[in-house]
């Protein structure tokens, strides 16, 4: 995959090239994707990934958003591989941010709670660089100071409308808002202790309440009486 990064560093606009997930944490397992950051100026062109000649999807920059931005999802030398376009400039104004102690939160696939515009400061904390210079920056000060009550205030916010949804008997909703609270409050408690939080994967697990809450999603139950009690569980569990 060295030489993979080579050449990706080669596109027209890269200045930069990662390695995250799994495969950077050492975590992976024998089938796991290797996931490579893309990081460039002004442009990066679609049709330039595509002329690598690998087999899969390549998206233009943009179409997953503000901060995801885009990619491909390749197949190469038997081996699945994402691509992540990050564009260096955003990455950095966001990376500003989080030293200042500010960020904003988007709806994005794959997050139940959002994803933070601080991600992107700890997806270059994390990352091993392969091609290029990249910051390489410590969680935020100010960030720890204002992001737990923030991510708290969320997950209190969640349990209040779960409660209402309760009383209804909607276990769709009223579940999915418990996993919302169970996310944020482990974002908050991560932020405290100064962790990148860089996805919710086993994120409840990380932060210490991932048994507690667990067993109250795995049984919620389906009688608005049942939803009610769980809702109270949780907010006892989360300590809101």
């Amino acid at each position: 995959m060295r030489k993979l990064a080579e050449r990706l560093r080669d596109l027209p606009g890269v200045v930069a090239v990662t390695l995250g997930g799994s495969r950077a944490a050492a975590t992976a397992r024998e089938e796991s994707d290797w996931d490579f950051g893309l990081y460039y100026r002004d442009r990066i062109s679609a049709e330039d990934v595509r002329a690598l000649g690998f087999e899969g999807e390549v998206v233009e920059p943009g179409d997953w958003g503000r901060l995801v931005n885009g990619g491909a999802s390749l197949t190469v030398d038997g081996q699945r591989v994402d691509l992540l376009y990050r564009e260096l400039d955003a990455v950095e104004h966001w990376l500003a941010e989080a030293e200042a102690g500010r960020y904003e939160i988007d709806q994005v696939e794959g997050y139940v709670a959002g994803m933070a515009t601080y991600v992107l400061a700890g997806e270059l904390a994390l990352a091993e660089v392969l091609a290029g210079e990249l910051p390489r920056p410590a969680f935020p000060e100010p960030l720890r100071g204002s992001a737990p009550p923030r991510w708290r205030a969320s997950a209190a916010f969640s349990l209040g409308v779960a409660e209402a949804i309760a009383e209804r008997g909607d276990v769709a909703t009223c579940v999915g808002l418990l996993a919302k609270a169970a996310i944020e409050a482990a974002q908050a408690a991560l932020a405290e202790r100064g962790e990148w939080a860089l996805n919710e994967k086993g994120i409840a697990r990380s932060a210490g309440l991932g048994r507690r809450a667990e067993s109250i999603l795995a049984a919620p139950g389906d009688r608005a009486f049942e939803l009610g009690r769980s809702v109270e569980l949780m907010r006892v569990a989360l300590e809101l």
